[in-house]
Order: structure tokens, then C-alpha cells, then sequence
């Protein structure tokens, strides 16, 4: 065994021991370190430092009590989070999420994976996640501005236009972004970018809305032209049918390929003609329904419920396909459904969520001389990429136009794209964009904490 290999083990083992059923950020913690081994085998500074061991510990936890009245007049308590994981690069820089499923262990994996994928953007930005285990669906509108105005009492103390500047993510677009924005405005005093995603009437980025669906596909079109391929007549198996999906499908159709499925916790969609846009964000950007009424009111679409997928799979894969795109959440593409894939004749898979595929997957993927694979943190960088974006336009207090910030958005997912590639051919794994994007993004951290000191 490597001195590189036996670090990245002890420091693994020290996760385990430290972060007990903590099993995602565990899995991001080893998908990350396993690829640092060329660079730590060839440079033995990063040890002598200790970064490794640094680095996988935020720099601060915050976990707060969160208390609302509901319509009922009843009192409802949830757990708020922050996890400020690293600022050697600049502000901490995330999402808030707003699920049931929020936890500490989920938000230490994103806030662990927002440092690499900040880090590639080449922006200026920290990395950190925070959220709340409070479920805005089925709730009225008095209810999620009352949730969002005592959430944000308590994260308004320890975030700040060059401290922490959070975003949306699941459950918290535009309308909670506003609430919080609106909380944080009249116990700060201050109407500055300290949260992104905003509207575009006070102070949000044009092209926000759709850069992580957007970027994603920007990334793929990049990739395919390094092989002499493109995106023109490609049909996409999508998963999701969120923010991150519906501008990945605006963004395929305007490129020439065609998106065939969408899904949601209920089930998903197969729609051979192509899935109608328009009708689909009427669905869920203006009446929040769910993608079995698009199936009700699309001629030839075909909804599969939860129920009836196979054991242990996710059904949106059984669809024959050329370009698979999670979009949804994590660990929802397991190696049984990527099997699946590549026997239909899938051969890309690009991650629009965050570490949807399971390492399984990621494996199986990287070892299949035909496949092409495009990780999360890459992939997926284009949504943190404008937020940035925003807070460049906040701080001049001017607005960019679409084709503008779009152009900007494009050039940097060019730059992920070839930063990545040339960082993994470097380290002798040309073509393993998980090698190359993770040492791309942790060289550039673990330098700035080593000019930094012992802090």
C-alpha cells in the first residue's frame, strides 16, 4: 500500500470514528479522497500539512431550534442548520434546503462537496450547505413565510454579504429566497447580496433561475466535442422535474436533442415525441402538481407509478436512451440501473444533483471504455457559478443582461470541462473527469489553507 493510500485510509477511518451514521457524507468523503491519490502520491506537502484530515471537518456547525405558528395556530418545531465548511477561497457559499430529509449527515455531504465544486467555478467562494427538516408541500403561504421569517432570526447571525452568502436548493426557491431575503433585510438593516436566487426586480441575476440545468448541459455539449460528438438528436433520460431538470430539457431542445422522461417522488413520465415544456412548467412552476397530471393531459405520455418499479431500481432508467441526466437527488442511479442503461444503449451519464450516482455506479461507469461520465461537482457547478454571478452584479449594484451572464455561465463550464480534463491526463487518467475534477477543485483549496496557517 502507498503512503498516499494508507493517509487517505487513516483519515477515512478517523471520519467513521468521529462521524458515526453519518453513511452520505461518509460516501462523499471517500469518493473525493480515493481520487487525491496520484496528486498526494507525487507531492507529500499536502500530508506534512495535514490537509486531509483539516478539510473534512467544517470550520463551523451551527444547529438551531425553529419555531412557527401554523394556520391551526399551533406551534411547530423544527431543526435549522448551517454547515460552514470552508472560506480559503472566499465567502462561504450554498444552498438551503428545505426537506424532511434534511440532517446534519446530508448537509455535511453537500457542504463537503460545495468546497470542490466552488473551488472549480474559479470564483472567489467558499463552500457550505444549510437547510431545515420543515417540508414546504402541502403547506399554505402564510405558513412558509412564517417558517422562512424564523428561520431566518436565527441564521441572520452568522451570514453576511462577505461572510456567508446562502442560496435556494431543494424546497426553497424564489418565493422562500424572497421571505428570507425580506426577514434578513429588516433585522440586518441592509439591502445587500447576502442571499442569491433573488428575483430579478430586487437585485436577483437574469439566467439564475436556469444555470444549473443550463450548465449541465453546456458541460455535456463540451465533453461530446472532445470525442467529435454532439448533442444534435441525442434522446435524454431525464430524473426530476424541479428547477435543475426543467432547464436541462429548455436547454436540450434549444441544442437539438430530445428529453423523453421526467419524474418525481410518485413516479415518473415517458413521453416518446419529447416532453412538452411549456406544459410541463405549468405543472410545476405554476399549479405545483405532480408529473402523473402531465401524463393526464399529454396524447401519448405514459406515467409509471413508485409502486411499480422493479425492486431496488429506479424506473427512469429502464428507458432506452443515449444521454442519462439525474437531476433529481442523491444516490438515485445504483448500479443495477446503470447496467440497465448501458445495455439499452445509454453510453453518458451527467450528474445535474448532487452525488446521484452511488459509487457502485461511478465505478462501473469509469471502467467502460464506450462511457463517458460527467461528475456532480463539475457538472452540475453552474448554478453556484451565477449565484456568484449575483453577488458580482449586488456588489456593483448594476444588472447584467441574459446574453451576458449566459455567455459568462457557458465560458465557465468550458473552463470546468478543461480544467478537469487536463488536471486528470495530468495524473496519468485522462478521461477520468472524477480524478480530474477533484484535484483540480482540492489543489486549489488545500493551497490557500497551507499559505493560510494553522487556523
Amino acid at each position: 500500500m502507498s503512503i498516499a493510500k494508507q493517509y487517505i485510509n487513516e483519515t477515512l477511518e478517523k471520519i467513521q470514528a468521529t462521524s458515526p451514521r453519518q453513511p452520505i457524507f461518509f460516501q462523499a468523503a471517500t469518493e473525493v479522497l480515493n481520487s487525491l491519490e496520484p496528486l498526494l502520491e507525487s507531492n507529500k506537502t499536502y500530508q506534512d500539512h495535514a490537509i486531509l484530515e483539516r478539510i473534512v471537518m467544517p470550520e463551523k456547525t451551527t444547529i438551531f431550534r425553529v419555531v412557527y405558528i401554523n394556520d391551526a395556530g399551533k406551534a411547530q418545531t423544527h431543526f435549522g442548520y448551517r454547515v460552514q465548511f470552508n472560506s480559503s477561497l472566499g465567502p462561504y457559499k450554498g444552498g438551503i434546503r428545505f426537506h424532511p430529509s434534511v440532517d446534519l449527515d446530508v448537509l455535511k455531504f453537500l457542504g463537503f462537496e460545495q468546497i470542490f465544486k466552488n473551488s472549480l467555478t474559479g470564483l472567489m467562494i467558499g463552500g457550505a450547505k444549510g437547510g431545515a427538516n420543515f417540508d414546504p408541500k402541502g403547506k399554505s403561504e402564510a405558513e412558509i413565510m412564517r417558517f422562512c421569517q424564523a428561520f431566518m432570526v436565527e441564521l441572520s447571525k452568522i451570514i453576511g454579504a462577505s461572510t456567508d452568502v446562502p442560496a435556494g436548493d431543494i424546497g426553497v426557491g424564489a418565493r422562500e429566497i424572497g421571505y428570507m431575503f425580506g426577514a434578513y433585510k429588516k433585522i440586518s438593516s441592509n439591502f445587500d447580496g447576502t442571499l442569491t436566487g433573488k428575483k430579478i426586480p430586487w437585485g436577483g441575476s437574469l439566467v439564475r433561475t436556469e444555470a444549473t440545468g443550463y450548465g449541465c448541459v453546456y458541460f455535456t455539449q463540451e465533453m461530446l466535442a472532445k470525442y467529435n460528438n454532439a448533442l444534435e438528436g441525442k434522446e435524454c433520460a431525464v430524473s426530476g422535474s424541479g428547477n435543475v431538470a426543467i432547464y436541462t430539457i429548455e436547454k436540450l431542445h434549444q441544442l437539438g436533442a430530445k428529453a423523453i422522461t421526467i419524474s418525481d417522488s410518485d413516479g415518473f413520465v415517458y413521453d416518446k415525441d419529447g416532453i412538452d415544456l411549456d406544459l410541463l412548467k405549468e405543472i410545476k412552476e405554476v399549479k405545483r402538481a405532480r408529473v402523473s397530471d402531465y401524463a393526464m393531459l399529454k396524447k401519448g405520455a405514459i406515467f409509471t407509478p413508485k409502486s411499480a418499479y422493479k425492486q431496488g431500481c429506479n424506473g427512469v432508467w429502464s428507458i432506452p436512451c443515449d444521454i442519462a441526466f439525474p437531476s433529481a437527488t442523491q444516490n438515485e442511479l445504483n448500479l443495477e440501473d446503470i447496467k440497465t442503461l448501458y445495455h439499452n444503449g445509454c453510453r453518458m451519464v451527467a450528474e445535474g444533483a448532487n452525488m446521484p450516482s452511488t459509487l457502485e455506479a461511478i465505478d462501473f461507469m469509469l471502467n467502460q471504455k464506450d462511457f463517458l461520465f460527467a461528475p456532480a461537482k463539475a457538472a452540475n457547478a453552474g448554478g453556484v457559478a451565477t449565484s456568484q454571478l449575483e453577488m458580482q452584479q449586488n456588489a456593483s449594484m448594476c444588472q447584467w443582461s441574459f446574453e451576458e451572464v449566459d455567455a459568462k455561465l457557458h465560458k465557465i463550464m468550458k473552463n470546468i470541462f478543461e480544467n478537469s480534463y487536463e488536471y486528470a491526463k495530468a495524473y496519468n487518467h485522462e478521461g477520468n473527469l472524477v480524478v480530474g475534477s477533484n484535484i483540480a477543485g482540492f489543489k486549489k483549496v488545500a493551497d490557500a489553507m497551507i499559505d493560510h496557517g494553522y487556523i
